[in-house]
């Protein structure tokens, strides 16, 4: 792993030399994140939660009373998490966090990154058991394979931030959406970065609805999936 990387929005990211690719965006890894998955997806799924008359209102809280349920393959940095947190505040909903990660960063490389309280909680949080990070936030950590883990849920929302089909293949299959698919409440959404014709494919095989929508800076379009109700 090499040293942090500033992006343009100044945040950072991480070069995988395993994988050979950066774990966010250069144009902007918060940027990316907040788009691809806080917005396309967390947000979407809270809004479908609140009335009507007050989903519009940027800052209103949710009514969600049993909170949401968000599984996120690809934990990596632990960006999407910290942001996923402070969305939880923001909003007022209880989010119960699960995250699969196989190959953890070391303390030393999460350290490099941000020296903020509530993104060194998440990664100081102990593997395979829940915290309760903040009185919004429930985290827990697994260190498992996506490949062959069992999954628990029902999960409303998943965030599908694996490295690309370029350098991960066996983690776009068919077999692994539908594994998705059948963990996920009927109008559950999932997010990813990637709109390759091979993934939106296996996505629909799985028996998703598929949509791209516009991306961030330096991505043209991203693909959202929703579960039919």
């Amino acid at each position: 792993m090499t040293a942090p990387v500033a992006t343009e929005d100044l945040s950072y990211t991480l070069y995988s030399e395993q994988f050979g690719e950066h774990y966010h965006s250069v144009f902007g890894a918060r940027s990316e994140s907040m788009h691809v998955f806080i917005e396309a997806a967390l947000r979407c799924a809270l809004a479908n939660r609140m009335p009507a008359n007050i989903s519009a209102q940027a800052n209103a809280p949710t009514a969600a009373p049993g909170g949401l349920s968000v599984l996120e393959v690809g934990f990596g940095t632990g960006l999407n998490a910290w942001l996923t947190a402070l969305e939880a505040e923001r909003s007022g909903c209880l989010i119960a966090y699960e995250t699969l990660e196989l190959f953890p960063l070391e303390p030393s490389q999460v350290e490099q990154l941000y020296q903020v309280p509530l993104f060194l909680s998440i990664h100081k949080a102990p593997w395979e058991h829940p915290a309760r990070i903040t009185p919004h936030f429930e985290l827990t950590k697994r260190q498992v394979d996506f490949l062959s883990c069992p999954l628990g849920g029902p999960y409303d929302v998943v965030y599908f931030d694996a490295f690309s089909p370029n350098v991960q293949p066996q983690m776009w299959s068919g077999e692994l959406f539908g594994k998705l698919y059948r963990a996920m409440v009927p109008g559950g959404v999932l997010t990813t970065y990637c709109v390759k014709g091979d993934v939106r494919r296996a996505m629909q095989q799985a028996g998703f609805i598929t949509e791209k929508i516009p991306g961030p800076k330096g991505k043209r379009e991203i693909l959202r999936a929703h579960k039919p109700l």
